[in-house]
C-alpha cells in the first residue's frame, strides 16, 4: 500500500469515528473506555475437534466449559459445599431445566423455597466471579433479555448493606412468589456457560461416524462466538451439495458402513429408496459389507442390516467406476494407482497389483462388465443424477452448509497459534511438497489459500467439473492437506485379505510435527511468532500410551477419540484444549456415557488436566488478535483527539 492510499483511509476512517464521536468529551471517554478493555485479563477459548456426529458428548463438553464450570465453581465454593453438593450444583448448571424437574419432585413447599433462594445467592457469587474478566456491556449482552434488568440489580447490590438488604431480598421473594424462579435458575446458568468460555474452535469433522451431526451443527448456530476449520470429513458433505459425484459416493458409502443412512433421509429429508431398489435386485449379503455397530447400537427394524448392506456394495462399486473418470481428466493429481477395477482377473477371482496377485474376498461384482469394468450402467448414472440433484436442494442441508462455509476456513492465525485440522504437506526433509494444477505450482501456505478459495468458489457458485474433481481430491489425495496420507486404501481393504495392502502411509509431516525446529519454521512460514505461538491439530486421533502434546509443547494435538469407533484405539472420550489468560491447558476426557445418567446420577465426564504452557505474566486482552484491533482504535481516537 502506498503512502497516499494509506493516508486517504486513515482520513476516511477518522472521518467515519467522527461522525460516531462528535465531540473532545466523546472522544475521550471511548479512549479511556477501550484502553480500560485492554487491561482485563484475556478471555478463555475453547478447542474441540473430530466430533464426528457425537452430539451429546460435545454438547455436554459445551456446557461444562470442558471442566471449566467446574474449576470455576471449585475456587468460589471449595471448602464450603462438600464434593456431592459440588456435582449437584455443577448438573444444574449443564442442565437446569432437567435438574428443576427432578428437585421440584423430591422437597416438600418449605424445602424448596429454602432450596430456590440458597441456589439463587450461589448462582448469583459464581456469576459474580464468572464476570469479573468483562465490561459490565459484555454481560449486560450475555444475559437473557428477559432477566437482564433483575440479574443486574441483584448482581451488583451488595446484599449486606444496610440500606440495600430489604431491596434485595425483596427481589428474591418476588422471583419466588411471581413463580419465576425457575426461568431465572435457567436464565442465569446459561449465561454462566456462556461466561465461562468466551470463544470456541472447532478444528473440524463434524460430520460421518456418529448419528447426529446436524444437532451438533444446530447448537453451533446458536452458539455466541465460533469458528470452524474444516475437516476431511465436512468436505465430502460440501462437496456433495456442490455437485460432486465421488463426495456424494463417498459420503453415503461411509454412511451405510457406520449405519448412519438416517442422517441423510431423516436429517435432510433425502430420498434414498431409488438406490435402495437397485440395490436390491443386485446385491445378496455380504459379510465383508456388513454395517459397523458399535456398543449399546441397534437396527431400528428388522431387515435394516441386509438392505444396508446391499447399498453399502453398490455405492463401493459405482465409487470405484466413476473414480476412472476423474483420474483420467485430471492427470495432475498423479493416482493412477487407485484404478483397480481392471487389474482383476473376473474368472479365477484374483486382482494382480504391482505384479503381486491376491485372491479376491466379500467379491460383489455382478453390476461390473469385465471388458468395460468402469462404464456405469444406465441405472447407476440415472441414481446418481437424483442424488446430486437432492442433496444441492435439501434445504436443511443447506442452511447448515452455509454456516460451515461462512464461518469455516482451511486454516486460521488466531492470538498467534496455528489452527488447522488435518496437516501441511511435506517430503521427509520438512520442505514444502509442490502440488501441481493446470500450470500452476502451490506449496505450504499457498497451497492452503487455494483450496480455501476453491472451496468457497465451489459451493456458492456453480461449481465446475474441475472444481468438483479438485474436492474429492482433498478427501483422498496424496497432497490434499486434509488427507495427510499417499492412497487411500478402501479398495484393498474391502477386497484384499492380506493387510499389508491396506497400510495407507501418511505424509512425513505427522512424523516431523514432534520436532520442535519443525514446528517453529512451520509457524514462521505462516507469520506467526514460533517464540509464543503453538499449532493446533485435529485429523489423527492419539492412540493410548501417546501423547497429544509434541515438540516441546509446540505442538498439541486435539483428535482423542470423540467418536465411539475410535475409543478402543484410543481409551479416551476425546482431547479438548484451553486456552486463558493464564496459559495453556490441555484436557483428556473419559467416554460419555448418557445425558440421563448426567442428571439422575450426577454422573459428569472425567476429565484430567494437563498444563502445555503457564504464562509468567498473565494475559491481557491487549496480548490478542482483538486486543491489536482496539489499540488501533485508540490510535485513531488519539489523532481525532489531536
Amino acid at each position: 500500500m502506498d503512502e497516499i492510499t494509506k493516508l486517504k483511509q486513515e482520513a476516511y476512517a477518522l472521518e467515519l469515528i467522527q461522525q460516531k464521536f462528535p465531540n473532545k468529551e466523546a472522544v475521550i471517554t471511548e479512549i479511556m473506555n477501550l484502553e480500560a478493555i485492554l487491561h482485563l485479563p484475556k478471555a478463555t477459548e475453547h478447542f474441540v475437534s473430530d466430533l464426528h456426529g457425537e452430539y451429546p458428548a460435545f454438547d455436554h463438553l459445551l456446557r461444562n466449559g470442558s471442566g471449566n464450570v467446574k474449576t470455576k465453581i471449585q475456587a468460589v465454593f471449595g471448602g464450603r459445599m462438600t464434593p456431592a453438593s459440588l456435582q449437584d450444583f455443577a448438573t444444574l448448571i449443564y442442565y437446569p431445566q432437567d435438574k428443576l424437574k427432578d428437585i421440584t419432585l423430591h422437597l416438600s413447599p418449605n424445602q424448596l423455597e429454602q432450596w430456590y433462594l440458597d441456589t439463587i445467592n450461589h448462582l448469583l457469587e459464581l456469576l459474580r466471579f464468572t464476570a469479573t474478566k468483562y465490561t459490565r456491556s459484555k454481560v449486560r449482552k450475555a444475559l437473557d433479555p428477559s432477566f437482564a434488568y433483575i440479574t443486574e440489580e441483584l448482581l451488583y447490590t451488595n446484599a449486606h448493606e444496610f440500606d440495600k438488604r430489604s431491596y434485595f431480598d425483596q427481589l428474591l421473594k418476588n422471583l419466588l412468589n411471581l413463580k419465576m424462579a425457575d426461568a431465572f435458575i435457567t436464565a442465569t446458568c446459561y449465561t454462566i456457560q456462556r461466561l465461562v468460555v468466551d470463544h470456541l474452535h472447532v478444528l473440524g469433522d463434524i460430520f460421518d461416524r456418529g448419528n447426529q451431526p446436524d444437532k451438533i451443527i444446530d447448537r453451533l448456530m446458536h452458539y455466541h462466538s465460533v469458528d470452524i476449520q474444516w475437516g476431511n470429513h465436512d468436505i465430502l458433505w460440501i462437496g456433495a451439495a456442490s455437485g460432486s459425484e465421488l463426495c456424494l459416493l463417498n459420503l453415503l458409502r461411509i454412511c451405510a458402513r457406520y449405519n448412519n443412512l438416517a442422517v441423510v433421509e431423516d436429517a435432510y429429508g433425502i430420498n434414498l429408496r431409488h438406490l435402495a431398489t437397485f440395490a436390491q435386485e443386485h446385491y445378496d449379503d455380504n459379510p465383508g459389507f456388513r454395517p459397523k455397530l458399535l456398543e449399546g447400537d441397534a437396527f431400528k427394524f428388522q431387515g435394516d442390516q441386509l438392505q444396508l448392506t446391499q447399498i453399502h456394495q453398490a455405492l463401493a462399486i459405482m465409487q470405484f467406476k466413476l473414480e476412472k473418470q476423474v483420474i483420467d481428466r485430471q492427470p495432475d493429481f498423479a493416482m493412477e494407482n487407485r484404478l483397480l477395477l481392471d487389474k482383476i482377473d473376473y474368472q479365477k477371482q484374483t486382482i494382480t497389483i504391482e505384479g503381486h496377485t491376491y485372491p479376491l474376498i466379500n467379491s460383489c461384482f455382478g453390476t461390473v462388465d469385465a471388458q468395460k469394468p468402469y462404464e456405469l450402467l444406465a441405472e447407476e448414472k440415472e441414481i446418481i443424477r437424483e442424488l446430486v440433484y437432492s442433496f444441492r436442494h435439501s434445504y436443511r442441508l443447506r442452511q447448515h452448509l452455509d454456516f460451515i462455509v461462512r464461518n469455516g476456513s482451511m486454516y486460521l492465525r488466531y492470538n498467534g497459534n496455528l489452527l488447522v485440522h488435518g496437516c501441511v504437506p511435506v517430503d521427509k526433509n520438512g520442505k514444502f511438497v509442490t502440488f501441481h494444477h493446470k500450470g500452476h505450482n502451490y506449496q505450504g501456505i499457498s497451497l492452503l489459500n487455494f483450496f480455501d478459495s476453491l472451496i468457497r468458489q465451489a459451493y456458492l457458485n456453480e461449481a465446475s467439473q474441475d472444481d468438483q474433481d479438485l474436492l474429492w481430491y482433498l478427501w483422498q489425495g496424496p497432497i490434499s492437506p486434509l488427507f495427510g496420507k499417499q492412497a487411500m486404501t478402501t479398495f484393498e481393504r474391502y477386497f484384499i485379505a492380506d493387510k499389508t495392502t491396506h497400510q495407507e502411509i501418511r505424509t512425513p509431516y505427522f512424523e516431523l510435527r514432534k520436532d520442535y525446529d519443525f514446528v517453529c519454521r512451520l509457524l514462521q512460514s505462516f507469520g506467526l511468532n514460533p517464540e509464543t505461538g503453538h499449532v493446533i491439530n485435529g485429523h489423527t486421533p492419539v492412540k493410548r500410551g501417546h501423547s497429544g502434546i509434541m515438540a516441546q509443547g509446540k505442538m498439541l494435538v486435539i483428535d482423542g477419540g470423540y467418536s465411539k469407533a475410535y475409543q478402543k484405539t484410543t481409551g479416551r472420550g476425546g482431547y479438548t484444549l484451553l486456552s486463558n489468560s493464564y496459559g495453556l491447558v490441555l484436557v483428556s476426557h473419559h467416554p460419555f456415557t448418557s445425558r440421563k445418567d448426567a442428571i439422575q446420577n450426577d454422573h459428569d465426564i472425567i476429565s484430567t488436566t494437563r498444563v502445555v504452557n503457564h504464562e509468567t505474566t498473565r494475559k491481557l486482552v491487549a496480548d490478542t488478535d482483538i486486543g491489536q484491533q482496539l489499540q488501533q482504535k485508540v490510535d485513531l481516537l488519539r489523532s481525532l483527539l489531536n
